[in-house]
């Protein structure tokens, strides 16, 4: 009888195992064949097969949202300058490696019916990012990730939109999860340990799990999974859910 149990139980762990859906958030697109948050790296993203790609927003001079990872746009443009410091029209010119900068808004009517949004608020605020997702019917189909004050703004214009503090600690986690309603947390190497995953685990929070640089590896991934992650934010989306489907995990 207990050979009997111990092999049902067997079945059925390794049945919910298979059954377990990894997210996959592909960093800034597919940035390493394409110029990121561009719209040719996102368009990578979906063809990759991720469920979200990753975006950085901020605002101009003139009050546009756009895409840019950095403060400055020298690292990834022909120009020079602040992006809070110019214009939209002059943001408009920049070449992109071939490319241009794309608005929030044309990534949210790429993406819709498609592909999640995992949306980095670099220089944002809470208004605008809210009516952009809602003009393009994305509410559902997005994550905002951004500081807690931010995010606390988020919330309170729409209750129901789902925003994604860094965990930052045991402690910390805590402290967010008594002021704003988490369904999911972001963790980064520093504090995807064993103490704060438990806090998430434990709130029924999903964990969202940066595995970039040396840690974006089929090692880091299973690990990542092991101790109880639901996505991964990856640099290399095909590759991740190549492995995540030898797995049985999609």
């Amino acid at each position: 009888m207990r050979r009997i149990l111990a092999l049902l139980l067997l079945v059925v762990g390794c049945a919910l195992a298979q059954s377990k859906h990894i997210v996959v958030i592909a960093h800034r697109g597919e940035h390493l064949r394409h110029p990121e948050n561009t719209i040719a790296a996102f368009q990578g993203a979906v063809d990759a097969g991720a469920d979200f790609f990753e975006l950085d927003v901020r605002t101009t001079a003139d009050g546009k949202l756009v895409l840019m990872h950095d403060e400055s746009v020298e690292r990834m443009t022909n120009g020079k300058g602040l992006v809070g410091n110019m214009t939209f029209e002059e943001i408009c010119k920049l070449d992109v490696r071939g490319a241009r900068v794309p608005t929030f808004d044309e990534a949210l009517e790429f993406a819709r019916g498609k592909i999640g949004v995992y949306v980095d608020s670099k220089r944002i605020s809470a208004g605008d990012v809210v009516a952009a997702i809602e003009r393009h019917e994305m509410q559902d189909h997005v994550v905002i990730y951004g500081g807690a004050k931010h995010l606390k703004e988020v919330s309170e214009l729409r209750p129901k939109m789902k925003v994604m503090p860094e965990a930052g600690s045991a402690a910390m986690l805590k402290s967010l999860l008594e002021g704003m309603r988490l369904q999911v947390a972001a963790f980064g190497g520093g504090d995807f340990n064993d103490e704060t995953i438990a806090v998430a685990r434990l709130a029924k929070v999903d964990i969202y799990v940066d595995r970039l640089g040396a840690a974006d590896n089929e090692s880091f991934w299973q690990d990542a999974v092991d101790r109880g992650a639901t996505g991964i934010q990856t640099d290399h989306p095909a590759e991740l859910v190549a492995y995540l489907k030898s797995k049985g995990y999609r």
